[in-house]
């Protein structure tokens, strides 16, 4: 029973973690069933001001679930990490998508970023 075994493989159904200089909570979910082949999806053709998120399965009850791809505003001074799963000793770890803070737009988040206001960028 392939349900039966994703809810015995759950560790952690969700952690909320708040990180610094951030707009949403970070959250990973834990879990030791790997994730379904992604979906195809069609991407529009771009839109000013807009991003487009590729769809992903999340994690909802004890089940996988298709999250379908959607455009996002763009905001400024802020980077998009998009949703990923990674694999760890057995172990599949989502990191859902999330808006982190980058002052100096170098693509590294502040929180993370060794030099946060990159005296190199102009």
């Amino acid at each position: 029973m392939r349900i039966a075994h994703l809810a015995g493989g759950i560790v952690l159904a969700a952690a909320a973690l708040a990180a610094p200089n951030t707009s949403q909570a970070r959250t990973t979910v834990v879990v030791g069933v790997a994730p379904p082949a992604a979906r195809v999806e069609v991407v529009p053709a771009p839109r000013a001001g807009f991003l487009w998120v590729p769809g992903y399965w999340d994690l909802r009850g004890h089940r996988h679930h298709w999250v379908a791809g959607h455009w996002e505003r763009e905001r400024r001074g802020y980077r998009f990490n998009e949703p990923r799963w990674i694999e760890r000793d057995g172990r599949w770890y989502l990191e859902r998508p999330r808006w982190a803070r980058d002052r100096d737009r170098d693509g590294v988040p502040n929180w993370r970023d060794r030099a946060p206001n990159n005296p190199n960028r102009q």
